[in-house]
């Protein structure tokens, strides 16, 4: 008899990097079963870099989109496909709903926003028994109680689309790599300054290093301020990769430098070396998990916020981590 199980994912990049980990928790559960998620489309790429799954669903409702009828008609698909379980990720409500409608059989979740009944194996959070995002996903496929397996995400690469994307971009691996994410889709507050990067940047390129700089589309501004800092000898790739090229390409760095963010999580899944940079935000839920890592932050009194923009208008918790500071940092992991 087939088993199958289905995944409601999250749907920040981050967050789904963490949920690998809930994915490997589940086939030390249920060896035979195989695992399908209804994912954003956006998230293909990320999910095709995780062995565990075996098949995607696309999810067309955009983040925080009701669609009721949308939902209904999904339900209706998936209810013919005879899962055993689904596992509901994001806490909110509609989240849900299309497995209830669905009638799989066992649907198992937080109780987030007052789910009982759409959910039937629901579990009330104790956070200080689960400190961590990636424990809380990990803790769904067990028994209320139970001791965690220490599981981490590592997501693996495509040989091909490696040198594809090498070729596509005009880039060389001739010299050492440093990677910059210097976005935070969150908000500016977790950004730290781009003049700082450029001078981080200035550093390597100094010491016959090459720069490429990793973000969506929306980065772009900030990455062609630190490229003009480094007299365009750094290279944008922001809005540029897919985010399967991203992955495949950032695997080949030396070292990552990066704000927390998503990117961040996938540097950590891949075990670069990589130097998170915290102000707004706290390591304390959402670490990257990865043996090879530096957490640079300052301890102010008003850090963390976690505050899309500073709400004192100062943004020290960024402005006081200085380059020496994350450079001291990149040299305990990596020599220049």
């Amino acid at each position: 008899m087939v088993d199958k199980t289905l995944i409601i994912c999250p749907s920040w990049v981050g967050d789904m990097v963490m949920a690998q980990s809930l994915f490997k928790a589940i086939k030390l559960r249920y060896p035979h079963t195989t695992i399908e998620v209804l994912a954003p489309q956006w998230s293909y790429s990320l999910t095709a870099r995780m062995p565990e799954i075996s098949d995607r669903i696309p999810m067309s409702l955009k983040h925080g989109e009701f669609g009721l009828s949308e939902r209904r008609q999904l339900a209706k698909k998936l209810k013919t496909e005879n899962y055993e379980r689904c596992f509901v990720l994001p806490n909110s409500w509609k989240s849900a709903l299309i497995p209830f409608l669905a009638k799989i059989p066992k649907r198992i979740g937080w109780r987030g926003e007052w789910r009982y009944g759409l959910l039937n194996d629901i579990r009330v959070l104790d956070k200080q028994r689960y400190p961590l995002m990636v424990e809380r996903y990990i803790a769904l496929a067990y028994e209320q109680e139970s001791s965690l397996p220490a599981l981490r995400p590592s997501l693996v690469t495509e040989a091909d689309n490696v040198q594809n994307a090498l070729a596509n971009y005009a880039l060389s691996l001739d010299k050492p790599i440093l990677v910059l994410c210097p976005g935070a889709e969150f908000g500016p507050s977790k950004r730290w300054p781009e003049e700082y990067y450029a001078t981080l940047s200035n550093h390597y390129l100094e010491k016959n290093w090459q720069v490429w700089i990793f973000g969506s589309a929306k980065d772009s501004e900030v990455a062609q301020k630190i490229q003009a800092q480094t007299h365009n000898q750094a290279i944008d790739l922001t809005g540029r990769t897919s985010l399967g090229d991203a992955i495949d390409l950032m695997s080949l760095a030396k070292l990552v430098v990066t704000n927390d963010s998503g990117l961040m999580h996938i540097a950590a899944a891949l075990s670069v070396p990589l130097v998170a940079l915290y102000g707004s935000t706290s390591p304390g839920f959402t670490p990257p998990l990865s043996d090879q890592v530096k957490i640079v932050k300052e301890n102010i009194s008003c850090s963390p916020c976690f505050k899309r923009t500073c709400p004192l208008g100062h943004h020290q918790c960024m402005r006081n981590l200085s380059v020496d500071t994350a450079l001291q940092s990149a040299h305990s992991l990596v020599s220049a």
